[in-house]
């Protein structure tokens, strides 16, 4: 490589992973040529990759560790957050922050959220201002935006019934971000009572990027607007993974990335970042799990929940790949981790707080028990899984329906995975007519992965036959 050539990949974007992957293909002795060959790429895009002029794609990476067998470690630098460049001045306007989107084209039942739900003041459900943080912002009534959810959100300085000009469109500007951010936090609380209202989400999510790409066309950073959107993709995103659309649930996920890399939101990465995970463990993928699993933790060393979902994250992800001693440590670390959570931390993650993080840290722990017991067959680990699991089911609210179903399966598979079929089949014959029409990912997962369970070694069993019955009778 040139002097020249050097010096624009060391400032490209990508130029980490560019150094670690020639580094590695180094190490294992492969010209570019045998690389690309492996994993079906021409040798000019390995090329590209170790200069750092491309953004490497997700199946690719995957690819890539598995070839080069680095356990995941150029997944990792993908998922570790890279500094935005900014600029003196006007922002740079950057279309591809944008386009193309996802989801739903037509906003389809988009009425009103429920105004019983309307939160007082921010942070609501898990949602902080995108312009204050954890300040504690008042947000306007539900009266005052009846036209947010019937139209389109207006451009910055545009006509719209409270939307200001000069000095006052700073504080309209403000005010209409504090109201989506109600309108999101009434729709999640409505998405525990009904099926989830995706439509409603991603339409205005749509139209929040319009008005970020407005402002940005404009040479000013749309800080807040950015934030927000990346809020709203993670929940467009796991809206989506609920209906067993994971394509669209990742491809969300990928733009809340780059909107919260953008303004720098470590608490949105660290939150996609964890979705991510979750997504990729259903395809059974323990080094790209661990690489994000990892970049959990890179997000902000200074926060302490970011490093326990890490440790969470990690711990499943060694279960999948039957590392017994790698899972215990990290289930570890993340209790030790959970334990010394304090206020700030509450404030940025309140669904890590009290019971409800109690209920999650230990759901997360008995899926990793889970795993490993399916991985290796230690029984003693599917009973630490049988306790750990039924702890957290004993703390769920009784409007998440969805994580009382995906618990008690986990549970009768825990039971399964220790050697106790009768314990597994009363516990999935209460909730299987409910089981069955779920499209939710996850509860499907764990349907799966209990009946190949029950049929591989306890096919003959009378509770078993019956309860296969039932399935036949269901139409599975």
């Amino acid at each position: 490589m040139t002097g020249g050539s050097a010096r624009a990949a060391a400032g490209a974007p990508w130029a980490e992973f560019g150094r670690q992957l020639r580094s590695l293909r180094r190490a294992a002795g492969l010209t570019q040529l045998q690389l690309g060959l492996r994993v079906g790429y021409h040798h000019s895009a390995v090329s590209k990759l170790e200069a750092g002029l491309r953004e490497p794609p997700v199946g690719l990476v995957r690819r890539l560790d598995a070839v080069l067998e680095t356990g995941g470690e150029l997944a990792a630098i993908v998922a570790a957050p890279r500094e935005t460049p900014r600029r003196p001045g006007r922002f740079p306007a950057d279309p591809a922050l944008f386009a193309p989107l996802p989801g739903a084209g037509a906003p389809e039942g988009r009425g009103a959220p429920d105004p019983r739900m309307w939160p007082a003041r921010l942070p609501a459900e898990g949602l902080v201002c995108p312009l204050h943080g954890t300040a504690g912002c008042a947000v306007p009534e539900p009266g005052e935006l009846p036209a947010l959810l019937d139209g389109p959100v207006p451009a910055g300085g545009g006509p719209a019934p409270w939307w200001g000009t000069g000095t006052g469109a700073a504080v309209a500007e403000g005010e209409l971000l504090h109201g989506l951010t109600a309108v999101l936090a009434c729709l999640i609380r409505e998405a525990f009572r009904h099926e989830g209202r995706v439509t409603a989400v991603e339409g205005l999510l749509r139209a929040l990027a319009r008005w970020a790409g407005e402002v940005n066309s404009a040479g000013r950073l749309p800080y807040g607007q950015l934030r927000l959107a990346a809020q709203y993709a993670q929940v467009a995103g796991r809206l989506r993974m609920e209906r067993g659309q994971i394509g669209v649930a990742m491809a969300w996920f990928g733009h809340g990335l780059r909107w919260a890399d953008a303004v720098q939101d470590a608490p949105a990465r660290a939150t996609l970042l964890s979705d991510m995970c979750t997504l990729v463990r259903l395809d059974g993928d323990p080094s790209l799990m661990l690489g994000y699993a990892q970049g959990i933790g890179a997000v902000d060393g200074r926060r302490r929940w970011t490093a326990t979902l890490s440790d969470l994250y990690q711990a499943r992800g060694h279960a999948l790949a039957g590392d017994a001693a790698q899972c215990r440590r990290h289930i570890s670390l993340a209790r030790r981790g959970f334990a010394r959570l304090d206020r700030r931390d509450h404030l940025e993650a309140p669904w890590m707080a009290g019971a409800e993080g109690a209920m999650r840290v230990d759901s997360a722990i008995g899926g990793a028990l889970r795993d490993l017991a399916v991985a290796t067959g230690d029984r003693t680990a599917a009973r630490r899984a049988v306790d750990a699991t039924a702890r957290s089911r004993a703390q769920v609210p009784s409007q998440m329906r969805g994580a009382r179903l995906l618990l008690t399966l986990r549970l009768a598979d825990s039971w399964a995975c220790a050697g106790d079929p009768g314990a597994a089949v009363a516990l999935a014959s209460e909730v299987l007519p409910e089981a069955l029409r779920s499209r939710e990912s996850m509860v499907t997962a764990e349907l799966r992965g209990l009946h190949s369970r029950l049929a591989g070694e306890w096919a003959d069993l009378p509770e078993v036959r019956a309860y296969r019955e039932r399935l036949l009778d269901a139409g599975e």
